[in-house]
């Protein structure tokens, strides 16, 4: 299945952000592409059948002029172990906002904010049509 809905972050560390999504959070790399100074123009990283995107902010073009005053966002990614992957980030020094909690409508989620101050969710609320 391909990813429909790619959410898009820009950092002023990409090859930090890569590095964090990868270990602490478990994503697979799909594809980085560098430019000529080594900055990363463009980054792909899935999890499960979901695609995040991401590049190093201050680059030139429409989109990173865009999302140059951009300020952090909220991804959230359906897991299915909440307890495991919240270990996991802890376990790499990933700052979290809210433990693994059981909510009311039935799912299991905890909050992360990575260094440059974006929130990911995890949990196991897949929303209709999701999965």
């Amino acid at each position: 299945m391909v990813a429909t809905i790619s959410p898009t972050l820009l950092y002023d560390d990409a090859k930090a952000a890569i590095r964090l999504l990868k270990d602490a959070f478990g994503f697979t790399e799909v594809a980085v592409y560098e430019d000529e100074s080594g900055a990363v123009a463009h980054a792909e990283l899935a999890y499960g059948d979901g695609m995040v995107m991401l590049g190093t902010r201050g680059r030139k073009g429409v989109f990173a002029q865009a999302m140059a005053k951009g300020g952090p966002v909220g991804v959230y990614v359906v897991i299915e172990d909440t307890d495991a992957h919240h270990r996991r980030a802890v376990e790499h020094g990933v700052e979290i906002l809210m433990p693994p909690t059981d909510q009311d409508y039935g799912s299991r989620d905890y909050l992360a904010r990575d260094p440059e101050g974006n929130i990911w969710s995890f949990g196991t609320y897949a929303p209709e049509g999701a999965l």
